[in-house]
């Protein structure tokens, strides 16, 4: 009852709605297998380096995000993520407001992929 509560108050005082979809780790990796996925690691470089990312992930920092327009991902599955899933949520709304409606977020982050035994790759390949 307080979630919706508070998602009245949002679209009530802000007028957005934002329609990403938080997913678990297990759901992130079965998206991954789908056709005309992008995978968008939100981090910093240093993190993506150092801390590992997901095979086939794309670095492009949250940071970056205003400077940048994403239009050629409009057709796509997008999924996002970042060390514990709280950048990869302002970076899913964003990817909205670009009018992308196809955004995924990895609840928890890579930390939560790494939780579950899931591979992640080290260094930039």
């Amino acid at each position: 009852m307080k979630r919706l509560f508070v998602l009245l108050a949002v679209v009530l005082f802000t007028g957005k709605v934002f329609a990403y979809t938080d997913v678990s780790a297990e759901e992130f990796k079965k998206l991954m297998k789908e056709k005309n996925v992008i995978i968008l690691d939100v981090r910093t470089p240093e993190e993506y380096e150092k801390d590992g990312h997901i095979k086939g992930a794309n670095l492009i920092p949250v940071q970056l995000f205003r400077y940048i327009y994403l239009a050629g991902f409009r057709d796509k599955k997008v999924l996002v993520y970042c060390r514990s899933g709280n950048r990869s949520v302002t970076a899913s709304q964003m990817l909205e407001q670009m009018g992308i409606k196809n955004v995924y977020n990895l609840k928890g982050g890579i930390l939560e992929w790494k939780s579950k035994n899931l591979p992640v790759e080290y260094g930039w390949k």
